[in-house]
């Protein structure tokens, strides 16, 4: 049986750039997004390039409709590989910004990431095989708002459930990227013009270091030296160190 693989926020950045290694790697793609032509486009990209089979699924994950879709084809279809990167950020402090668009970024980051992790890990467990791959951010090691609170729950329920599934032939992984070459910031509407250009991850380079470090069994994936170093740093400055330094970078992504 052909091994498929689950992509959410699968037309641009990372999600685009996991759909491209694991069509490389003979698994056949759902490609799930809001934009149902970009959809189409990267389907046929796939299609014609790798000569995989695609099904698209156009969702909004922030939605409750658009997660139930999704979990919908996992309970009827058998899934190999879960990515679940969908995301977005918001460029406001937490008593500044919208309820609204706070829950949004909580159902897309945390609400959805779980509940398509509960759909699929009972199959992967029945079959003893699998991986999933949760996007989440050294944003979760800072104090950066409720950006950095959902990243962060991302980072340890991937550590959790590497520690559940240990024995297993199961991976669980959670990909921390810094910052990346991507959509987000622009459509978060965050100023990047202050950071120097080594702190620049490439898309397709962290993508190749986490699916590495997912099948090595990996439970937290840190692509680039840089970011290695600065969650080094983070982990042994004091917390009330780390708050500040959380609350002045989103100041400053904010301006």
């Amino acid at each position: 049986m052909a091994s498929w693989a689950l992509v959410t926020g699968a037309t641009a950045g990372i999600g685009e750039s996991f759909t491209r290694l694991l069509a490389e790697n003979n698994y056949n793609l759902v490609l799930v997004a809001r934009d149902v032509s970009r959809l189409q486009e990267r389907a046929s990209q796939l299609q014609s390039q790798f000569n995989v089979q695609t099904h698209i699924i156009q969702a909004d994950l922030s939605t409750d409709a658009g997660c139930a879709a999704v979990e919908q084809y996992i309970a009827s279809n058998q899934i190999d590989v879960l990515i679940n990167n969908a995301g977005f950020g918001i460029n406001k402090a937490f008593t500044m910004s919208e309820l609204k668009a706070e829950q949004e970024m909580f159902d897309v980051l945390v609400r959805t990431p779980m509940r398509l992790m509960h759909g699929v890990l009972p199959g992967m467990k029945q079959r003893n095989k699998g991986v999933v791959i949760n996007v989440s951010s050294v944003a979760g090691y800072i104090a950066g708002g409720s950006y950095s609170a959902a990243k962060s729950y991302l980072t340890v329920i991937s550590e959790s459930l590497h520690t559940e599934l240990a024995d297993t032939n199961i991976k669980v992984s959670a990909l921390c990227p810094g910052f990346t070459r991507t959509e987000f910031h622009q459509r978060g509407r965050m100023s990047m013009k202050g950071l120097p250009n080594f702190m620049w991850l490439n898309s397709d380079k962290l993508v190749a270091k986490a699916w590495s470090d997912a099948l090595k069994g990996k439970a937290v994936s840190i692509p680039g030296w840089q970011y290695q170093i600065l969650v080094f740093v983070i982990q042994s400055l004091p917390r009330s160190i780390i708050r500040k330094v959380g609350m002045n970078l989103r100041a400053k992504q904010g301006k």
